[in-house]
């Protein structure tokens, strides 16, 4: 459920964001680090091959972004190459790197994306809506599919797996503090601004008209794991 992370980073830096105040904003909520920052560390090599995945089983569910295939031509894997979305030296101290703009420029000329200017000017609290309300609405599918039987199920998946802020709750805990209804409403309207990858799931469709909590229990036997 947390693939939707990254690539709606991804998203926001195409559309006008500064990757690096997304990563400021990301760590400021309380993540260990921002997604791009986790993106060096992890690697490109496994970031890619799991996108791959996802794009070939789920293709109306994810953001293909070319920024990654960009760098990775030009010898650019994350931390292990010591060049990624940040440069590091000896001691893997992190730091912005002002090429950085030219990978990201070209990957919006093969999207055919433009600069939005409302995302320049987009608050904190709307860039952790859209990096996270995407993994909201990824775990309402998980949810209602019974992969997980409880929402606190989730809810300890978020935290121990993608490392989400535990004094926030989990990922479910921390989306009733909002609503579904307003989870969909902001999910709709990004979607038919955007496009597919934020189309509200039916599960999150169904709760916010019945202006239900999405943790409210599916009824289900048992959890498909």
């Amino acid at each position: 459920m947390f693939f939707p992370y990254t690539q709606a980073a991804m998203l926001l830096v195409e559309h006008g964001i500064d990757l690096y105040q997304i990563d400021r904003v990301v760590t400021k909520f309380g993540m260990p680090m921002g997604p791009f920052r986790l993106a060096d560390l992890v690697g490109f090599g496994a970031g890619i091959a799991t996108a791959m995945q996802f794009i070939e089983n789920f293709p109306e569910r994810t953001y293909k972004s070319m920024i990654i295939p960009l760098m990775q031509e030009d010898k650019r894997a994350g931390e292990t190459s010591r060049k990624g979305f940040y440069l590091y030296d000896d001691k893997r101290k992190a730091s912005a790197d002002p090429e950085l703009k030219n990978y990201i420029e070209k990957a919006r000329s093969i999207s055919g994306v433009s600069i939005d200017p409302k995302f320049v000017k987009l608050s904190e609290k709307d860039i952790i809506e859209m990096v996270f309300f995407p993994v909201v609405n990824e775990a309402c599918r998980v949810f209602a599919e019974g992969i997980a039987v409880k929402a606190a199920d989730l809810d300890i998946a978020s935290v121990m797996g993608m490392g989400f802020p535990p004094y926030r709750g989990g990922i479910m805990f921390w989306a009733d503090s909002y609503g579904s209804k307003y989870i969909y409403s902001r999910m709709d309207e990004w979607s038919r601004m955007y496009g597919e990858f934020f189309n509200p799931c039916a599960f999150l469709a169904e709760r916010a008209a019945k202006g239900s909590p999405l943790s409210a229990p599916v009824e289900q036997a048992k959890s498909r794991l």
